[in-house]
């Protein structure tokens, strides 16, 4: 009774005041005036329930919803705006989104490996293992046989789609090898143990896959592990290749065109099979790419445009690898410079293609162990130290905040890694100290280290949730809080629904 009596009175009260009622200082507001515009878009938002002609799978390895956040203020500050208020490409009312549980089936943090072998096989799997079952263990070559998963770029190329990765990170790293790899050691990139015969090791799984026809493109970095140990690689360093394999050279031999920089992409014939690798290990960060490595968007753009060729469609997993690197590294300024292209990506990949015959998935792989201090007023640089909250208009003020060590404090700490405020002692185990005072020109410089707390030589992931966007037929599947490996699902129902 007392239930409904509420629910009757919370009736009557919400009947009883419309926005018409209100005052005009707050609908002539531009905040309320917003408010309304993103109801409408969200009430016209129609379901596309149409057959999926091409999937595009899109991961910034490491951007949870904190870095995300972090590159969504990078973004709109280098704008010139205070930053919150900017709307990244996926972040709009035309995407649906979800959270993701990103654990693996035997770890509470998640590694690369297995999380974007979730999303291109639909099963959850174990740490630092790529598309093999829960049955297989990690680094024992024996649990491979009988053990393999079929991925979605098998499913696509046996439908006569096209299949490209795109990634700057090596193409044999964790979350590129998802697309073809089947291995019991994602660092299983060059070679395998003494008499492991059940597989092959990525790089040479990758070639394989190439001259079958099951992949069309692939774009990144990692040259050295395509080529034999001691030899000079095509971009100035020498190979890793133990068995003394020219994998470059088979790729070649096989028909498939090869390019080492931005110039020789660009001159390729789009009518043959393209692998691109424009350095010995991981690409360039963007902010310090040199003008002859293709960037993300130059790599996204040749990939859309080669698969699109196909009329039977394609399926084109791209990743912005380095997020994860420079977040491992505790370096802010490099993580948003990549993300911040992650999001041009985004846009350009939207703009390419047809709403409504592509669907476009945004996520990560996995958080990181990012956290955020306050209270900083608004357009503090997000990279930079925590101004204080203004008493007028909507800027900072021009204080610092200080901690209680009479310190300033950056906006952005990670919890663990490199960066660590304690500095180590005589022994090995012995660690003590006090913060560095930093100045706002020292924390926004690209090479600062964030502060950090616990000692380690690389930051690590972490076990959060991250978001997943996604817009064309069948992104209303994206709701609510998902399993990572869901993802897989609404990618193969789309390509299969009547």
């Amino acid at each position: 009774m007392k239930h409904s009596l509420l629910s009757v009175l919370a009736l009557t009260a919400a009947s009883a005041v419309t926005a018409q009622d209100l005052p005009n200082i707050q609908t002539d507001n531009d905040w309320f005036k917003s408010g309304e515009t993103t109801i409408q878009e969200l009430i016209a938002r129609q379901a596309n329930t149409g057959r999926a002609k091409n999937v595009i799978l899109m991961i910034a390895d490491g951007n949870g919803v904190g870095t995300n956040y972090a590159t969504r203020l990078y973004v709109g500050q280098q704008k010139g705006k205070l930053g919150e208020e900017e709307v990244l490409p996926y972040e709009t009312p035309d995407y649906h989104s979800a959270l993701v549980k990103t654990y693996n089936i035997n770890a509470q943090t998640p590694d690369s490996a297995p999380t974007a072998g979730a999303m291109n096989t639909g099963v959850k799997q174990r740490f630092n293992l790529i598309n093999l079952t829960g049955d297989a263990i990690h680094d024992d070559c024996s649990t491979v046989a009988g053990n393999e998963l079929t991925t979605f770029a098998e499913i696509v190329e046996g439908m006569g789609k096209s299949v490209g990765i795109v990634s700057t990170a090596r193409l044999t790293h964790a979350t590129p090898a998802a697309v073809y790899s089947k291995t019991a050691n994602r660092n299983w990139e060059d070679s395998v143990p003494e008499g492991c015969t059940a597989q092959k090791d990525i790089a040479a799984q990758m070639i394989d896959a190439m001259t079958s026809g099951m992949l069309d493109i692939a774009l990144g970095g990692g040259s050295r592990y395509f080529t034999p140990k001691d030899a000079a690689t095509p971009n100035g360093g020498t190979g890793r290749r133990a068995d003394g394999a020219d994998l470059i050279a088979d790729a070649k031999e096989a028909g498939i065109q090869y390019a080492s920089n931005l110039e020789e992409l660009n001159a390729l014939d789009m009518s043959k099979p393209i692998l691109g690798l424009w350095t010995d290990s991981h690409t360039s960060y963007e902010a310090d790419r040199p003008a002859t490595e293709p960037s993300l968007t130059d790599m996204t753009r040749t990939a859309i445009d080669f698969l699109s060729q196909n009329d039977e469609g394609f399926y084109l997993e791209i990743e912005a690898g380095r997020v994860d690197h420079a977040n491992h590294a505790g370096n802010f300024a490099r993580t948003a410079a990549d993300g911040m292209i992650w999001t041009e990506a985004v846009a350009l990949a939207d703009e390419m293609t047809n709403d409504e015959d592509t669907l476009i998935i945004v996520t990560a792989d996995h958080e990181h162990a990012i956290a955020f201090n306050g209270y900083c007023g608004r357009g503090t640089p997000i990279h930079g130290l925590c101004y204080g909250i203004a008493k007028e208009g909507e800027m900072h003020s021009d204080e610092l905040n200080l901690a209680d060590d009479g310190k300033p404090y950056s906006v952005i700490t990670y919890t663990n890694g490199s960066g660590t405020i304690l500095k180590q002692g005589e022994g090995k185990n012995d660690f003590s100290g006090s913060r560095p005072d930093v100045t706002q020109e020292e924390a926004t410089d690209l090479d600062y280290l964030q502060q950090a707390l616990i000692p380690m030589s690389s930051e690590t992931h972490s076990g959060e949730d991250v978001a997943v966007y996604a817009k064309g037929p069948w992104a209303h599947l994206i709701d609510g809080t998902l399993e990572q490996n869901v993802i897989f699902h609404v990618m193969n129902h789309a390509i299969n629904a009547e």
